[in-house]
C-alpha cells in the first residue's frame, strides 16, 4: 500500500539557510528508544480498512481476515493471567495454540501496514504495545541490558517485529532467546521479514528460513504468505532521474526545514554517530537533499545507509540527490551478497522518496 505524500512548502529565499546532517550528533536516552517503539509516522493513520488487496492474490484478503482476528484475540487481561506481570508469582498455564504470526512475503507487498494495522487493531493501551524494526530492537537491548529490556517489554500484550534479519547469527540468537522470555511472560509475537532477491516465488522459503532460526519458537508462530508485486513500482513512473548540483542546492535554500549535504560527507558522518540515533538525526526535517550521489565504498557503509533509507522512509522524508540514480548505489558485488535484502529495500525506499521530492525543483 501507497501514501501520497505533500512536498515540503517553498519560498523563494529560505529564512536561513538550509540544515546539515553532518552537524548533527544528537545524543538518545534509552527511555526514549522505549518510547518511540510504537508505528512510525507514515504508519500512523493506516487500518486494515485502508489496505486494498490486490484482486489477483486472494492471499492479501486472506491475510487482512487472519490478522483482524488476531488482534481481536489479544482482549482482555494480559496471558499471564493479569493486567501486570508478577515476576514472582506462580507461572500459569500458557495460552493455547500460536501467540504469534509472521508475515511472509516480498518487497512492498504491504507487510508493513498490515503489521502497523495489527498494532492499532490490538485492544489495549498504546504502552501495553510495542512496535520496532530488529535493528531497533536489538539496539534496545544495547541500552537497557538484557534483563531489563525483558522486564520493560514483559509488561506488554504484543510485541510487532518488522523487517526481522536472519543474515547476523549473534543478533539472530539474541532476538530469539529474548521472544522466547517474552513468550514466557504471555507477550503476543507479530514479525515480517523479506524474501530474499532470487528467491522470489519459491513458496515458504523466507518462512522456512525464519522458523529454523528462531528454532525453539517456531511452534508459537503461524506463518502467513502474502504474495504479490511490490507496489511502490506498480503503475508508477520509474525514478526521477537525479537532478544537477545547482538544481539541488537551489531548492534546498528554497525549502523550509531542508537539509543539504554533500553525499560521501554524510557517509563519513554516519560512521560517527550509532545506528540507534538515527531517527533522531533526522528530527524535525522536512526534505533531504543530497549532493553528489556516488557508489557506495564498502558494505559497513552500505549497512549504515540501508539504517539511514528506513528512518527517512517511515517519516516520509523526500530525498532530493544529484549524482547517480539511488539504483546504481550497491555493487553488483552487494546485490548478491548475503546483504541483499536489505540493499534492495534501500533502493525501493530511496526511489520512493525520490519521486516525493520531485516537487522541490521547479524549471
Amino acid at each position: 500500500m501507497s501514501s501520497s505524500t505533500t512536498a515540503p512548502a517553498q519560498s523563494p529565499i529560505a529564512d536561513a539557510a538550509p540544515l546539515s546532517l553532518c552537524a548533527r550528533e544528537p545524543l538518545v536516552p534509552a527511555d526514549r528508544l522505549v518510547a518511540e517503539m510504537v508505528p512510525p509516522p507514515r504508519f500512523d493513520s493506516v487500518r486494515f480498512e485502508t489496505y486494498i488487496p490486490d484482486a489477483n492474490q486472494p492471499s492479501q484478503t486472506e491475510a487482512v481476515r487472519v490478522l483482524s482476528g488476531f488482534a481481536a484475540g489479544l482482549g482482555g487481561a494480559h496471558a499471564s493471567g493479569s493486567g501486570k506481570r508478577r515476576w514472582f508469582a506462580k507461572k500459569q498455564a500458557a495460552p493455547t495454540g500460536p501467540r504469534g504470526v509472521y508475515l511472509d512475503g516480498g518487497y512492498g507487498v504491504g507487510k508493513t501496514h498490515l503489521l502497523a494495522s495489527l498494532w492499532h487493531a490490538t485492544p489495549a493501551a498504546p504502552e501495553q504495545k510495542a512496535f520496532g524494526t530488529f535493528v531497533e530492537l536489538t539496539n534496545l537491548v544495547g541500552a537497557l541490558g538484557f534483563q531489563q529490556t525483558v522486564r520493560t517489554l514483559g509488561e506488554h500484550r504484543l510485541l510487532c517485529i518488522d523487517e526481522f534479519e536472519l543474515d547476523d547469527p549473534g543478533d539472530t540468537v539474541l532476538v530469539s532467546s529474548l521472544l522466547g522470555k517474552l513468550v514466557d511472560a504471555g507477550v503476543a509475537l507479530a514479525a515480517t521479514s523479506n524474501t530474499l532477491p532470487g528467491k522470489l516465488g519459491e513458496g515458504r522459503f523466507a518462512s522456512a528460513d525464519f522458523l529454523r532460526e528462531i528454532q525453539g519458537l517456531s511452534a508459537h508462530f503461524r506463518p502467513l504468505r502474502i504474495d504479490g508485486d511490490d507496489y511502490r513500482h506498480r503503475g508508477l513512473p520509474e525514478a526521477p532521474a537525479p537532478f544537477s548540483d545547482e538544481q539541488v542546492t537551489k531548492a534546498a535554500y528554497a525549502t523550509q526545514g531542508a537539509s543539504l549535504d554533500d553525499f560521501p560527507h554524510l557517509l563519513d558522518h554516519l560512521a560517527r554517530v550509532h545506528p540507534s540515533r538515527y531517527g533522531a538525526l533526522t528530527d524535525d526535517l522536512d526534505a533531504v537533499c543530497l549532493t553528489d550521489v556516488q557508489p557506495v565504498p564498502d558494505q559497513s557503509t552500505a549497512l549504515r545507509l540501508v539504517v539511514l533509507a528506513d528512518r527517512l522512509y517511515d517519516r516520509e522524508i523526500p530525498v532530493l540527490a544529484s549524482g547517480l540514480p539511488f539504483d546504481q548505489l550497491f555493487s553488483e558485488e552487494m546485490l548478491n551478497g548475503g546483504y541483499r535484502k536489505k540493499y534492495f529495500r534501500a533502493i525501493s525506499r530511496l526511489t520512493a522518496l525520490a519521486r516525493d521530492a520531485k516537487g522541490l525543483v521547479h524549471a
